[in-house]
């Protein structure tokens, strides 16, 4: 049985191996004399990141995108066997590296059970089907593909519509190619986005006075129009293609300020785990950024220069709890530029 299940892990991808071993520590967490399991909400909130984000790490069924500091991090919360630490090591290596070569094949990591019942001839439930049924469900799953794919995409479109603010023709100029940048100008007053906050640093840092609370008003619209300007920019108070990449500045470890924040928030908010807003740049913040950009294709340098900033700015997604520091600029801690 043993060397059947460790055939059975050979041929998983190695993300998937890795979610196993890590749900592993956390269900072996309370099998120790005297030891108590914490529950998935407790570890996360030691660990610094969502539950969501946890739970999505210790998921069996899909591969794992925990990041190594996270790895370390469980592994020494958990108290896992010491030498299991260099495997989750390699592990989380090697899915970082099979998730840059599907990113930049286009592909998207597979569920490691019952998403593949199709290829087995039976259904997700387990059940056989029989023979004459095959070719109907293959042609079923390729146009359901296809028709999810149009789907896919016009949900990206009217998300980026939706967070803009717009709804003119303009508004999907942020969509069309991945050297395109996301489209941000004045929203309601009550929207509050990541994009709006990151403008707004930005624009901190080349000394305007502005509230940093992802509100995209009066105030942010008129330092836009004036950095336009002042950069021979066409003075439309929108920031896209033209007016992002004299906005972002090349940052990396020892920098300090508000594009070390905008960064550090763009990097939290990108779905790999909880990243410290300090407006410090430290050891730990390239580390994060190299995890980055490794999982979309960019040289690995560590610093967040303008490809990175794109990639970081096309991942974001607003959530519906917004941490407090984005909510309230009072309740982060004060930066100088």
């Amino acid at each position: 049985m043993a060397s059947e299940r460790g055939g059975q892990e050979q041929e998983e991808p190695p993300g998937v191996q890795l979610a196993r071993l890590l749900r592993g520590w956390w269900e072996a967490a309370g099998s120790a004399s005297g030891g108590t399991r914490p529950t998935q909400q407790a570890l996360a909130s030691r660990l610094g990141i969502d539950q969501t984000t946890l739970s999505r790490y210790l998921n069996r069924n899909h591969q794992s995108t925990a990041p190594p500091r996270v790895v370390a991090a469980l592994h020494a919360q958990l108290r896992a066997p010491a030498q299991e630490l260099e495997r989750a090591q390699a592990l989380c290596r090697a899915s970082l590296e099979d998730l840059g070569r599907q990113r930049a094949a286009g592909g998207t990591p597979v569920p490691a059970d019952g998403a593949d019942a199709e290829t087995r001839g039976g259904d997700a439930s387990g059940r056989s089907l029989p023979r004459w049924a095959l070719p109907a469900v293959v042609a079923v799953a390729v146009l359901s593909f296809l028709a999810g794919t149009v789907v896919q995409g016009q949900f990206a479109e009217d998300r980026t519509v939706a967070a803009s603010g717009s709804t003119g023709a303009g508004s999907a100029h942020a969509t069309h190619g991945p050297q395109r940048w996301p489209l941000v100008k004045r929203k309601k007053h009550e929207d509050q986005f990541t994009w709006g906050r990151t403008v707004q640093n930005l624009l901190k840092h080349q000394g305007y006075e502005l509230e940093v609370d992802g509100i995209f008003g009066d105030r942010t619209y008129e330092a836009v129009m004036d950095f336009q300007r002042r950069h021979h920019l066409s003075p439309d108070g929108k920031v896209g293609d033209d007016t992002w990449p004299a906005l972002v500045v090349e940052i990396h470890i020892g920098a300090e300020g508000f594009p070390v924040r905008a960064a550090q928030e763009l990097l939290d908010k990108a779905g790999q785990g909880g990243t410290e807003v300090s407006g410090t740049f430290t050891p730990t913040t390239a580390s994060n950024v190299k995890f980055f950009q490794q999982g979309h294709g960019l040289p690995v340098t560590g610093a967040v220069d303008v490809p990175t900033w794109r990639a970081l700015l096309m991942s974001q997604s607003p959530a519906d709890d917004t941490p407090a520091y984005q909510k309230s600029p009072g309740a982060s801690p004060s930066v100088s530029a």
